[in-house]
């Protein structure tokens, strides 16, 4: 489960690097093209700058015990629960084999 929330984690980061890569390759283009003055495509690549280190400075780390209480609203089967399972399906396995001699 850890794993699964680290690769989500590490794919949010990897999904906002490459959308800010394409869209400084987006400016460039249009800089290139004449859609925009270089002086604009500064601005504009400034602009985008300012906003991706306000909003990296706006995440907060999680703490472990967030993480649970965030994990446990999520209703999710846990540990006990899979192993309670496990025992009831064993038992009525175990039953139905006895059944068929």
């Amino acid at each position: 489960m850890i794993n699964e929330l680290k690769n989500l984690f590490l794919a949010g980061i990897g999904s906002a690097a490459y959308t800010y890569e394409k869209s400084v390759k987006l400016i460039e283009e249009m800089v290139q093209k004449g859609k925009i003055t270089v002086d604009e495509g500064k601005q504009l690549s400034e602009e985008l700058k300012k906003t991706v280190i306000a909003k990296k400075e706006e995440i907060k780390p999680i703490s472990k015990t967030d993480l649970l209480s965030i994990l446990d609203s999520m209703n999710l089967a846990s540990k006990e629960d899979i192993s309670s399972i496990n025992e009831r399906l064993t038992k009525l396995e175990n039953k139905i084999s006895d059944g068929d001699d």
